[in-house]
């Protein structure tokens, strides 16, 4: 068939459409389901990206997200997810934002949630553009499909270079030419043989914008991220106490890190004639570092219904919010470390103590020691509360 294997029937008529046709029709559906980009890779496209990624592992850069390391095949090779995919469709949503994500980090007693968590969670919005997407496509072509976005074994990243939405930048996110670094990813498997479109090439240049920002280095070398130094992870994926060399360099960031992606320079087009789809709830843009610690889980789960700050759970927030607090500065703000001292989580009754050396004066603090440790019976908290004795 001229122009490609793949022939859907037209509903205008009996002829066949040409994969070129299908290519044409599924980018205008793209657009109308609310994407922004949309590309075709092959699915045997990313081969070395599937070598870095193994480094990645070898090194134990992932830190504690096992999950990362279960079954590495599978990511290497979109076969090794559904041996029948033909084409990987990537497609991308900008959510680049109205306003600069770094201005928040002036205003310490209010907290800095990442861009892409200001809404709802974005799992859920874009899983339901490509369902819509991959249903009209099955329909449409006779063929079968599937869906992911950034819940299975895919690679989005380096697929969505192969398909030519942009090139992983040298902070290892996706960098595009019309977006800068704020693009949601999500892809679509088929059966469906399409034409593969170009892969994008690097347009980092000499930059290194990204790399001098992070406050944590956790960049060791351009393209290469160690997760286990990265606010983002340490946020959010660490179930554990802060390590205490990160406390003072993660500041007011509560859910998340935007300074390497804010910095891209390739930003500004993000913002010229683009509609930013996923508006952020005018609540979690700066909400006070305050009124967050005094939040219990019932009031935690409805602060944050849809949001993927939802996920971490209430706990593991809290003791983000008291990291925050710590970095104030505010003296005032000592009396919601000492409140917390109490919480029936270990981990929040922890990072309090924390706080506390950072903000109350030295007598109170004593007293406040003398009387807690005679009752803690969590070994990770009386370390912190030992802790702060020797630096007394």
């Amino acid at each position: 068939m001229a122009g490609g294997r793949a022939g859907v029937a037209d509903l205008r008529g009996p002829r066949l459409l040409n994969s070129d046709e299908v290519k044409r029709a599924l980018a205008d559906q793209a657009r109308a389901h609310g994407f922004d980009c949309i590309g075709v890779t092959a699915p045997d496209a990313i081969s070395l990206a599937a070598q870095h990624f193994r480094e990645f592992l070898d090194t134990g850069a992932h830190g504690d997200m096992d999950w990362l390391a279960r079954e590495p095949e599978r990511r290497a090779d979109p076969r090794g997810l559904w041996p029948d995919v033909r084409s990987v469709i990537m497609l991308g949503v900008n959510y680049g934002p109205d306003e600069d994500p770094l201005d928040i980090l002036k205003h310490r007693a209010r907290g800095a949630i990442s861009v892409y968590a200001q809404g709802d969670d974005y799992h859920d919005v874009i899983k339901k553009r490509l369902k819509a997407l991959a249903r009209w496509l099955a329909a449409t072509a006779n063929c079968e499909v599937k869906v992911f976005v950034d819940t299975a074994a895919v690679m989005e990243k380096p697929l969505a270079q192969a398909a030519g939405l942009g090139w992983q930048g040298k902070h290892t996110n996706l960098v595009s030419r019309e977006f800068g670094s704020w693009l949601f990813l999500g892809a679509i498997f088929t059966t469906l043989e399409l034409p593969c479109d170009d892969a994008e090439t690097d347009h980092c240049g000499s930059c290194q914008a990204c790399l001098d920002i992070c406050p944590t280095a956790a960049f060791p070398a351009p393209y290469k991220l160690d997760a286990r130094r990265c606010i983002s992870y340490l946020t959010i994926e660490n179930k554990g106490p802060i390590p205490h060399e990160f406390r003072k360099a993660i500041g007011n960031r509560i859910y998340g890190c935007d300074d390497c992606l804010a910095v891209c320079p390739w930003n500004k087009f993000a913002q010229e004639g683009h509609e930013v789809k996923l508006a952020a709830r005018d609540e979690l843009r700066a909400p006070a570092l305050a009124e967050l610690a005094r939040l219990d889980d019932a009031a935690f789960r409805a602060r944050f219904t849809k949001s993927p700050v939802k996920r971490i759970g209430r706990d593991r927030f809290i003791r983000n919010v008291l990291i925050a607090i710590g970095n104030t500065g505010e003296g005032a703000l000592a009396i919601e470390a000492e409140r917390l001292l109490s919480d029936a989580s270990p981990l929040v009754r922890g990072a309090a103590v924390w706080a506390l050396t950072q903000l109350a004066d030295r007598e109170r603090f004593d007293a406040l020691a003398s009387v807690r440790m005679a009752t803690e019976t969590d070994a990770a908290v009386r370390e912190e509360w030992m802790l702060a004795g020797t630096q007394s």
